[in-house]
Formats: C-alpha cells, structure tokens, sequence
C-alpha cells in the first residue's frame, strides 16, 4: 500500500466513476477508488502541489461540518494516542500549506465524511465515509482553539456542478501583483508578526509595561525598559473580527497574555480575574481611570471558552 501511495501523483477533480453520496468501508476502499490517497490521514497531498482530498473524520473539537460550508481544522499539534492538541498548528505545515495554494491557485478539494464518528481518545468513523463531492477553500485564519492551541482553520464551500474555484490572492492586503508562491511566504511569514498597532502602544504606556493581572513589571535592560504584550480580548481576525480598540486590549505579560489568550484566565463582568479551569478567583483587574473596557468584550471572550473541551 506505501508504494502505491508514493506513486499516485495528487490529481484534483471529481474521482472517476464515482458519484457524489457513494458509500466507502474505509480508506482502503477510497484509495483503490481514486477518491483518497493518503490512507489514514485526513490530508491527501503537499506544499508544493496543493491538497486534491480531505476526509472529515471528527478529529479537532472546533470543525463545524455543513452541507455546502464546512470549518476545517488543519494538521498537526495532535497526539494520536490520546487525541488531543498538544502545541500550535502552524500554516507551513506540508497540508496547510498546501490548503493555501489551493485556495490562492484555485485548484477544489474533494471531501469525504466519515460516519457515526465514535471514539473520545482515538475517534472513528465506525459508519464508513461518504463522499461529499468537491469544495473550494475560500479563506483561512489562525485562532486559538477551545482546547488552548493555535489552530490553522479553513472556510471549505461546495462547489455546484459545471463550476469551478477561482484563485485569489491569500496574502494580507490587495491587489499585489505577486505570484502564488511569494503570497504563500508572505503569509507564512505574516503570521509569525506580533501586532504594534496605536491602540497597543498606547494601552502599555497608561501601565507603564505593568501586568493589569499579575502586577509584574519586565524589565529587559538597564536603562529601565520594560516589555508587556497587548491582549485583545475580543480577539482580532478571523473568525472572531475583534475590534483594534483601547476598550478591547490589555496591558499583559507575556505570561498572562498566553493563559489570557488560551482562556485560563478569565474576566467577570466586573473585572475580577478568575481561573477559566477550574473557575476559581485570582484578583481584581488593575484597571487606570482612563481605562474603560466594554463588558460586551468581556462577555464574548468567556463565551468563547463556554464549552472548551473537559473530557
């Protein structure tokens, strides 16, 4: 089965004489159908060549699987043993990246789904799988996922028949007149950037670089210079479109910001801080008179984390 694997090149489009809805007993079934390459995992293809099959297989708490939209969690960061994340997913993984290409070069994707998916540790699709038909990638962004790790996620749509995906550009900003592949390392680059917006800038100088949670102030040379981190807590981008306002930032370690961000601290609509796991108080916020955060932020950051993953 390797060898048969490493030879078949990734070859985009419908599968031969297979029609939309048709059952499978398992990957072996789709690899001999042409349906799915890659026996075992969920992503068929490389960063070089784009993705041409996925199979939906329950794997990643934060997929939502539609008829026509599906939220698709990418590679990587997960334990198969135990199934669960353990580190961030990063878009220059082989599949994500190659999820990119087809989104900038618009080549479809054909999607499996598996069925009666059973299974907390190592989950199965004890039903078979179905084929879903063919999909475009119409955009991507990176998240923390409910179970505390970044997480690569991509807006897959159904494609009707006769139609085709249209490439776009997937680097941030438009209308640059780059190729495919140059987007593809300025978004691999981008996302490694930590936002220095004005909003940022000026939330660290009302604190001085001081923790609102812990107090701790890092100092980082002899001058005196501190460092702080500023955390958004309605988070910006997708899928969350935070605003970049002062009443929706932080002044936070980096400490502080990273359990922040991974929903193991929490605020009340008062501005007490608590432990998001195991919901004990930790202390009151340290919030300047100039300060003024909107509870609405507050609320949709709890939200987020309302049922993370605890089995």
């Amino acid at each position: 089965m390797a060898k048969a694997q490493s030879s078949n090149p990734v070859r985009f489009g419908p599968p031969r004489d297979v029609e939309e809805g048709q059952w499978f007993a398992g990957h072996r079934q789709l690899h001999a159908a042409g349906v799915h390459r890659r026996s075992g995992q969920g992503i068929s293809g490389t960063a070089h060549e784009g993705v041409d099959s996925i199979v939906l297989s329950g794997g990643y708490i934060d997929d939502k699987y539609g008829e026509r939209e599906i939220i698709y969690t990418g590679e990587g960061g997960r334990d198969r043993d135990t199934g669960r994340l353990y580190a961030d997913q990063t878009l220059s993984s082989p599949g994500n990246a190659g999820l990119l290409l087809n989104e900038g070069l618009g080549h479809p994707v054909r999607v499996v789904r598996g069925l009666k998916i059973r299974g907390k540790k190592r989950v199965r699709a004890t039903g078979g799988y179905e084929y879903c038909g063919l999909f475009r990638v119409a955009e991507h962004w990176t998240t923390v996922g409910k179970e505390g790790f970044r997480i690569c996620q991509f807006r897959l749509l159904k494609l009707d028949p006769g139609e085709t995906a249209q490439p776009h550009p997937v680097t941030p900003g438009q209308g640059e007149d780059t190729t495919t592949e140059e987007q593809l390392r300025r978004i691999v680059a981008y996302e490694r950037l930590v936002r220095d917006s004005k909003v940022a800038r000026k939330v660290k100088e009302i604190y001085d670089n001081t923790c609102q949670i812990c107090n701790c102030r890092l100092v980082v040379s002899p001058g005196g210079e501190a460092y702080s981190e500023a955390a958004h807590i309605h988070a910006l981008g997708r899928p969350h479109d935070g605003p970049d306002e002062l009443w929706n930032v932080l002044c936070l370690c980096a400490n502080c910001h990273a359990l922040f961000d991974r929903g193991a601290l929490q605020l009340s609509d008062e501005f007490d801080v608590f432990d998001g796991l195991n919901q004990r108080f930790v202390g009151a916020l340290n919030l300047a008179k100039e300060h003024h955060i909107k509870v609405a932020c507050v609320r949709q950051h709890r939200a987020r984390w309302a049922d993370r993953f605890v089995g």
